[in-house]
């Protein structure tokens, strides 16, 4: 009986099963149906701590693009600067190995959808005329000794800071973008839409969905407020992995009037 042999893979056959197929794969596993991100500095402390990983699930964000469903208030984001506000922030502007400049990717909470009013004074955030009740993060701040309640950053919905923006105790935020910022509350602790504006939709990458890593941290975080830094980890190991719900205040914020 004659059996026949199959020909050798030829060197594109090899080049796509051993390098390219893997490559593309990985592609769409991360483009289009999930992603881990690293949180990179202290701006969303003290839930998130520097160097966790979240979980992103990718396809919310092409649903959401597309028209289906949307983003919610208290939601944490991953999401691009707005290019308007690289030159003026040089923390928002990289270079890749001298050959090119890029916006880096941020993580912070979304506070208001399209069409929210936002107001913020003495470090109380405001939306749609009600109060949002923040004691998820202020808690910890004022505890700390830091929560900022003086700076231009605690008592204007957009500073101009930075000089990307005009300043105004309120804005209302624009069809199609989300104004988001960092649980720090501290006077440095976080660049956001008060010192860049609000965020464009097809600038957000995905929501953080969970914490997957580290498995275990501590239950304990003291800050160093004049140093703004993590100063002490103490205190038992606690489990990490943990849903990242929205902050229970977010439920009380009304429609914008009009809808």
């Amino acid at each position: 009986m004659t059996r026949l042999s199959k020909a050798a893979p030829g060197p594109l056959q090899k080049l796509w099963k051993e390098l390219l197929e893997p490559i593309v794969f990985a592609v769409v596993i991360t483009q289009f149906l999930a992603t881990l991100v690293g949180v990179d500095g202290n701006s969303m402390m003290p839930n998130l701590r520097n160097r966790e990983r979240v979980f992103v699930p990718k396809y919310e964000t092409w649903l959401h693009k597309a028209g289906v469903g949307n983003f919610s208030r208290g939601d944490i984001v991953i999401f691009k600067p707005p290019s308007s506000a690289v030159t003026e922030l040089p923390n928002l502007n990289r270079n890749f190995l001298g050959l090119w400049n890029y916006r880096p990717f941020l993580i912070k909470r979304l506070i208001g959808l399209p069409g929210d009013r936002i107001s913020i004074q003495g470090g109380e955030v405001t939306v749609n005329g009600t109060r949002l009740d923040s004691s998820w993060t202020t808690d910890y701040w004022r505890e700390q000794g830091c929560w900022d309640t003086q700076s231009d950053l605690a008592n204007n919905a957009a500073s101009g800071r930075a000089g990307v923006v005009q300043p105004a105790q309120e804005i209302t935020v624009p069809a199609g973008h989300y104004f988001v910022m960092g649980d720090n509350r501290t006077e440095n602790g976080s660049e956001d839409s008060r010192m860049f504006g609000p965020v464009e939709l097809r600038d957000i990458a995905g929501r953080a969905a969970a914490v997957v890593w580290p498995i275990m941290r501590k239950a304990n975080a003291k800050y160093d407020c004049a140093n703004e830094t993590v100063a002490e980890l103490s205190g038992p190991n606690v489990l990490n992995w943990r849903v990242l719900n929205r902050p229970e205040g977010f439920s009380a914020i009304p429609a914008p009037s009009g809808r």
